[in-house]
């Protein structure tokens, strides 16, 4: 092991032991109120940094699932016993469980994930502004009366569904799972979630700290393992009235399929292939900067990435140069480095795809203007899955990389002549999701933005 792995080891360990995990058999699970270990096979954590283990833990499976989804119905009972002002105020307080926790709840996302560690503490507040928010919708949930003959009376109400099913990716664990768990309490709900099994950790650290601010024990469960066993047990049980699942269209369609056997609803937050469009008359400072932060934040894995650019003709030019030199100045490094600004990606299999669909791109006429491979002035023992950012141009769109989501930092920049162009090549794809327009003439703004598929 590189001395590079070992820190990363040894500072995950540290981590891991002091929130009560048991760094050598990782309790991975957070179920009624107990840290547990799992039962199933051992999954291998991969340091992004590096490329070698960081850590093993094992499967929930489904045993644990059961355990978990009882004790959820049983915390669910108690949380709706509470009145809505009541359960407002206990979220309110789960919060401040966190507090003191914060820099190693941040250090265990970064070590784990490979993610910088400033947009770690970014995201460990986002976690708190999520609960705060949602917090305040517990005793706002109004039902109506709908007028009828007199001597009828017919109204509606807002019930929870009771345990909700939440699958979370692992490119943003901890934003995702607060963001899954506050609106499902808030609606009265308990829970089990699933992270993904690249990211486990965090997730169970801020049910832990939730539950020891007055949370109902069993209220909110993790289990961690793989899809095709503790996602499939979690997905087909008949407790679970609802799914929820962020995360690839493929696995999407499988929550669905899930969902649709039970005849239980499911909502799926998916993949995206936003773009942004840049008009001639746009403030280019402003349009370059926002468009290396929408696809290079996070090392473009994130489901809103914006990564196509659409540049009118006449500016074309000068608006990529100004792109590629502003790539080139990204700081690419180290998690734990505090210049980092942009960190490694999670996994081999994203960092082989990524570089295939650079490869794929080239071969079909695609041209690199910056990146495409790993950026220079790592660390000799920084072996892991680091990919410079990279700006493509002679993109067309029938190319793979115009259609499908790269899911890193990759920015392809084609041209268009007019509006009616643009809006053409913006929606010309499966996805949607997320879009921005760049220009001074506000009416032109509004109406291409009212016509995009986003």
């Amino acid at each position: 092991m590189s001395p590079l792995s070992q820190h990363a080891s040894d500072q995950l360990a540290a981590l891991l032991n002091g929130f009560g995990l048991a760094a050598k058999t990782p309790l991975s699970n957070w179920i009624d109120g107990d840290l547990v270990a799992g039962e199933g096979e051992e999954i291998t954590l991969i340091n992004p940094a590096t490329g070698e283990a960081l850590v093993s833990y094992r499967d929930a499976g489904a045993a644990l699932i059961e355990r978990a989804t009882q004790a959820a119905q049983r915390g669910q009972r108690e949380w709706m016993a509470l009145t809505a002002s009541e359960r407002g105020r206990r979220m309110n307080a789960a919060i401040r469980g966190l507090e003191g926790h914060e820099e190693a709840l941040a250090q265990l996302e970064s070590v784990v994930a490979g993610k910088p560690i400033r947009d770690c503490r970014a995201e460990v507040g986002k976690v708190r502004e999520m609960f705060e928010y949602y917090a305040g919708w517990c005793d706002k949930q109004h039902g109506e009366v709908i007028p009828v003959p007199t001597t009828h009376l017919n109204y509606v109400r807002h019930v929870p569904y009771g345990v909700v099913g939440q699958i979370t990716p692992w490119n943003a664990p901890m934003f995702t799972c607060a963001w899954q768990l506050a609106p499902a309490m808030a609606a009265g709900n308990g829970v089990v979630l699933k992270p993904s099994e690249l990211t486990p950790f965090t997730s169970v650290v801020i049910a832990q700290r939730l539950e020891s601010g007055g949370l109902p024990k069993g209220l909110i469960n993790i289990v961690n393992g793989l899809g095709r066993t503790t996602g499939a047990a979690l997905t087909d049980h008949p407790a679970i009235s609802k799914l929820v699942f962020v995360g690839s269209p493929q696995s999407g369609r499988l929550i669905a399929e899930a969902g649709a056997r039970r005849l239980v609803p499911s909502v799926l937050e998916l993949g995206g292939k936003s773009a942004n469009i840049v008009f001639a008359d746009a403030k280019l400072d402003e349009a370059v900067a926002g468009a290396q932060a929408a696809i290079f934040a996070a090392a473009g894995q994130s489901c809103v990435a914006g990564s196509r650019l659409l540049i009118e003709r006449s500016v074309f030019q000068e608006v990529t140069t100004r792109l590629a030199r502003a790539a080139e100045q990204i700081h690419v490094g180290l998690p734990s480095d505090e210049a980092t600004r942009m960190g490694p990606l999670q996994n081999r299999r994203q960092f082989e795809q990524v570089t295939r669909m650079i490869e794929a791109a080239e071969a079909e006429g695609a041209s690199v203007l910056t990146g495409g491979k790993r950026p220079d002035g790592l660390p000799d023992d920084a072996q892991g899955y680091f990919i410079a950012p990279t700006v493509l141009v002679n993109v067309t769109p029938d190319m793979e990389i115009a259609q499908q989501e790269v899911f890193g930092p990759v920015l392809i920049a084609m041209a268009f002549d007019d509006e009616a162009q643009a809006v053409r090549l913006a929606n010309d794809t499966r996805f949607g999701l997320a879009g921005a327009v760049w220009s001074q003439d506000v009416a032109r703004a509004h109406r291409v933005a009212g016509q995009l598929r986003a």
